[in-house]
């Protein structure tokens, strides 16, 4: 009986195989799952620098798929035609569009940009139109004039800054700042030593004047205080009928300070007993007799 694998058969078989499995690991490199669907549309970009095959495509910064080949538009000039695979759920809308972007370590990728007004969705390999940022070298090479007329000014700002630097005046700052830094300490550490010796004090004294104010607060409390607001308002009205009196014309003392005619009889009386005096002075024989017998 005839064997149906033959040692060509067999050769051939790994042969395929072989292949196969190249294929997929090639393109497994390469960011594309042969083993997952896919959807591929076409973008229409002017411009498609530092973008390469198997660069990713984002929606809002997720991942959804490849770019899975770069083809140049012979027949209209001036566009060209780019094919990515997007995941199988993944569903485009009339009027989305793609952004060509570029970071600083990332590389070009696509960004898409979905039309979320609309309930309609674009076919399986139709073409959406496409927009190119300007390259990193290009922003770069765009930078480098204006980082050329810097450079003068920042030579002659380094070379103040030296200046500055090298100045006298800036080491006898820096001394005395060191200088004001020890007087300082030792500052801190006299007040520190003052704090320590004289703080308890005070507040032993404090608390002596704080027992003191207690033991006053204590007294006043024990004292009869209303019994001597009730002397003192006693005293107040005495004072007060005293007052009333003396103003009264009625009462003696009142006529005493108030009446007119009374001071003049006093005064009449003063003056002629005063005028008495002065002649029993003068002549005391009018008014004493001496005799011996």
């Amino acid at each position: 009986m005839k064997k149906l694998f033959t040692k060509e058969v067999r050769i051939a078989v790994i042969t395929l195989i072989s292949l196969i499995v190249l294929y997929a690991g090639l393109n497994h490199l390469k960011g594309i799952n042969v083993f997952k669907p896919a959807n591929h549309y076409y973008v229409s970009m002017p411009d498609v620098s530092e973008l390469q095959v198997s660069s990713p495509v984002y929606v809002d910064g997720f991942k959804v798929g490849i770019v899975n080949a770069i083809l140049f538009d012979y027949n209209h000039p001036g566009a060209i035609l780019v094919q990515m695979n997007l995941d199988k759920n993944m569903k485009v809308p009339v009027g989305s569009y793609a952004e060509l972007k570029s970071g600083l370590t990332s590389g070009a990728y696509l960004s898409l940009k979905l039309n979320t007004y609309v309930s309609t969705y674009l076919a399986i390999g139709d073409t959406l139109a496409g927009q190119s940022q300007e390259g990193f070298m290009n922003q770069l090479s765009s930078v480098l004039p204006q980082v050329e007329k810097l450079l003068p000014r920042l030579d002659s700002i380094l070379l103040g800054i030296q200046v500055l630097v090298h100045h006298p005046a800036l080491n006898q700052s820096f001394e005395h700042i060191e200088a004001t830094t020890i007087h300082l300490q030792k500052s801190s550490e006299q007040l520190n030593a003052l704090l320590a010796k004289d703080v308890p004090v005070v507040l032993s004294n404090l608390n002596q004047v704080s027992s003191d104010f207690s033991t006053i607060s204590g007294n006043l409390r024990k004292a009869d205080i209303q019994g001597m607001v009730t002397t003192l308002d006693q005293t107040i009205g005495n004072i007060h009928k005293i007052t009333q009196q003396l103003n009264d014309s009625t009462h003696s003392l009142g006529l005493l300070l108030n009446d007119r005619s009374l001071y003049q009889h006093l005064d009449s009386a003063a003056r002629n007993a005063s005028d008495l005096l002065l002649d029993l002075k003068q002549n005391p024989k009018r008014y004493v007799h001496f005799s011996i017998f």
